[in-house]
């Protein structure tokens, strides 16, 4: 009954949250956040101690891994061996810790493969240069202590380092609820940051960027963030940036010898051959992974050719593998006060000072303690060598000598102490010498102390001091370039396309079809039945294609997806949406900002640019307005070097006008070309029947009904030019019954090269 009587009875939902809440502060105390003033998680700070304790100190031997993590889970901390030792290896890695704590040999993994480190009985440890400035003030009073998890040895609550380690090395960790993820500075720019906050404690963000330029990691790859980026970072706590991998060109090879932090080499190798394979980067030919113990880091991309553009590739390649990453910043700590808490940069160096100057306070009125027991001592040990017979008169005839010189010097059980613990080689008159000597030099010593707690502005000067030091024997220059903006982008279907040269054949009943080279005669291809040839362009496999039909509708089409000349092609209709009955009048290929001459029988025309014909809709795009009873004409790529414009009737009315009368215009009706009477139109009398662009060093030849042609150069003309809109003049008889009209070059500039 007495038992039943002691137990208190909680609701579940009480007992859950106190667990879940104890839990959780467990995890984020102990476990997985760094405190700001070491910046070690409590795994870590262990491993140190349980190392330090074994003098596996820089200048010792190296001893087993095994020794350590054993003493780690058997004294401070009772998890895994495996957690303990991952964690060991971690700071043991210097791509994973800009600067190690811990001295490796044997395998330790690589940044390929991290994990790939050898088991703890095989590899041999011992703590670097870099640990002994968190661990070497450790005795002198420093910081506080604890008992361990058994309560059989103390451990230190915190290491009292000399500098903010946490923002050296950075740290990532998951807690309940919350997290961590600090990059990694430059040693040099913390430092002088510290300083600048020592000296100015009014000092704002702008000032310290001026600084530390950004994060810093262990090898070359730059860093892509934007300097507002940056200051959303160092700010708030919180933000993100971007790693790139470091890569030069030579020859024909992109040649990569820095991967993005954590990245993996063998993953980005399977990511690269994947797209080889399904042939998204036709321009990469070979991949090798040349990568040796002098250089890990080697990996080599060949191109099919020196005219390969390395650097879109690799834009490409950052934006479709792990050649470039994104690494978020939380900078969560474990604050002064024993909380977590997002710091932003100059809270957090300012925090961190305050921990130091505490710290620097301690060690100072520990060593004044030490310094006033000595001398304490000191002052008793001179008085034997003022009145040595009788402290030997003491010893040698008291039942209790202590006692009796304690009442006959006025001493302390210390004092005393000290004097019956000399041994008699250190009567001698030069063991006075030294012990005044000794005496003198303590008393410098402890008013130099002194005057330090005493002068705030003293303290800031010996911190300063240290700092520099450290400076001088570990700083080292920044690494990671900072590259404000990333060109990094996937490349389109279109760009991963081999590109040559094409010809776009139409033919009369709308089949399409593609034919490579510009050098095939379009005529000369087989085609259906009476099927004849429509139209043709020249242009690239890369290149959209624009397709014009009857009603003045535009249609578009990569050109790399038409059916190929070997056969007869396909039906237009089957890949567009065309309204019934139309005739499909023009074919053309180029770049968004060819010009086009567009027009119809009823003497209307405009010039337009090709990208205002293309449109992403399987139902094309509405292009030009044609009038009743009109035709849409082909359309007439323009040339720079084209001067005039000729038009032709179907009586034989010839006109010629300059080029720059003609509108520009996305779409529409356009501007009269010729002037055809309404009446004439209407009864089909009278329609402009062809057009033709011509240069000042061409010639236009006129195809007649019948055999022969009439070839006019510029000056035959004259009587033909007038303004835009006009009748024009009638030709000679014998070539009015006209069928076409075509341009004659006299240079070498030829249509393929358009």
């Amino acid at each position: 009954m007495k038992d039943q009587e002691q137990i208190t009875s909680i609701s579940l939902k009480q007992y859950a949250e106190e667990s879940y809440l104890n839990y959780a502060m467990y995890v984020i105390l102990d476990r997985a956040l760094p405190n700001i003033g070491d910046g070690l998680k409590p795994v870590q700070r262990r491993i140190l101690y349980a190392m330090s304790e074994l003098g596996l100190d820089a200048g010792s031997k190296y001893k087993k891994s095994a020794r350590t993590v054993g003493d780690v889970i058997g004294k401070f901390h009772p998890h895994g061996d495996g957690a303990a030792y991952e964690a060991m290896v971690l700071m043991a890695q210097n791509f994973s810790f800009k600067y190690p704590f811990v001295d490796g040999q044997g395998n330790w993994g690589s940044q390929d493969d991290p994990k790939s480190f050898a088991a703890m009985r095989y590899t041999e440890s011992k703590l670097t240069k870099f640990a002994d400035l968190l661990i070497s003030e450790l005795k002198s009073g420093t910081v506080d202590w604890q008992p361990n998890f058994d309560g059989s040895l103390l451990e230190p609550i915190i290491f009292p380092a000399k500098l903010p380690s946490i923002l050296l090395n950075g740290t990532s960790g998951i807690a309940v609820g919350m997290a961590t993820d600090i990059p990694s500075h430059n040693i040099n720019e913390v430092i002088d940051s510290t300083i600048y906050i020592l000296e100015n404690p009014k000092a704002e963000l702008e000032d310290i960027l001026k600084i530390i330029k950004g994060p810093d990691f262990s090898n070359n790859s730059p860093i892509i963030a934007s300097k507002e980026d940056l200051k959303e970072i160092y700010s708030t706590g919180k933000g993100g940036f971007k790693i790139q991998a470091q890569w030069a060109q030579e020859k024909n090879q992109i040649v990569i010898n820095a991967l993005p932090y954590q990245a993996s080499g063998s993953k980005i190798i399977e990511q690269i051959a994947d797209q080889m394979m399904k042939k998204k980067i036709p321009m990469v030919v070979d991949l090798v992974d040349e990568g040796d113990h002098k250089e890990p880091i080697r990996l080599v991309i060949t191109l099919k050719s020196n005219r390969v553009n390395a650097e879109d590739v690799m834009n490409h390649l950052f934006a479709s593998t792990d050649l470039q990453k994104s690494y978020r910043t939380n900078m969560n700590l474990i604050s002064l006060k024993g909380g977590p808490r997002v710091f932003p940069l100059v809270d957090l160096l300012k925090e961190w000072l305050v921990f130091r100057k505490d710290t620097v306070t301690r060690k100072l009125e520990h060593r004044l303690d030490q310094v006033n027991d000595r001398l304490h001592i000191l002052e008793g040990l001179l008085i034997v060598y003022l009145d040595l017979d009788k402290v030997i008169k003491i010893i040698r005839e008291s039942d209790e000598p202590k006692k009796d010189i304690i009442k006959a010097f006025a001493l302390s059980e210390i004092q005393a102490n000290s004097i019956l613990e000399i041994k008699l080689r250190q009567l001698a008159k030069l063991e006075q010498a030294r012990l005044e000597k000794e005496r003198d030099t303590l008393v410098a010593e402890q008013d130099e102390i002194e005057k330090i707690l005493n002068s705030k502005t003293m303290l800031k000067t010996l911190i300063k001091k240290e700092l520099t030091e450290i400076k001088e024997n570990f700083g080292d220059e920044r690494k990671s370039p900072i590259i404000e903006n990333s060109d990094a982008k996937v490349f389109s279907e279109e760009e991963t396309l081999v590109t040559e040269p094409i010809t776009i054949v139409l033919s009369g009943a709308g089949w399409i079809r593609s034919a490579k080279g510009h050098e095939i005669d379009p005529v000369s291809l087989s085609y259906r039945g009476d099927d004849i040839l429509q139209d043709f362009s020249r242009g690239k496999s890369n290149q959209m294609c624009v397709f014009l039909d009857s009603n003045g509708k535009a249609y578009s089409l990569p050109s790399h997806s038409l059916p190929s000349a070997r056969g007869m092609g396909d039906p237009i209709t089957g890949r567009v949406s065309a309204d019934s009955g139309v005739k499909f009048v023009s074919s053309l290929i180029g770049n968004d900002d060819d010009k086009y001459m567009i027009m119809n029988t009823a003497g209307y025309g405009y010039i337009s640019e090709f990208k205002n014909m293309v449109s992403n809709k399987k139902s094309g795009r509405a292009f030009m307005k044609i009038p009743n009873n009109a035709d849409l004409l082909k359309a007439i790529r323009v040339r720079d070097d084209h001067v005039y414009i000729a038009a032709i009737s179907n009586i034989g009315r010839l006109l010629i006008f300059k080029i720059d009368e003609l509108p520009m215009l996305a779409k529409g009706k356009g501007n009269k070309i010729i002037n055809i009477p309404t009446a004439k139109f209407v009864a089909k009398e009278e329609f402009m029947a062809h057009a033709q662009l011509i240069s000042l060093s061409s010639s236009l030849r006129i195809d007649r009904v019948g055999k022969g042609s009439l070839t006019l150069k510029l000056k035959d003309l004259e009587n033909y030019i007038s303004s835009r809109a006009k009748r024009g003049n009638m030709l000679p008889q014998g070539y009015r019954k006209v069928i076409g009209m075509a341009e004659e070059v006299e240079s070498t500039f030829t249509e393929a090269e358009e």
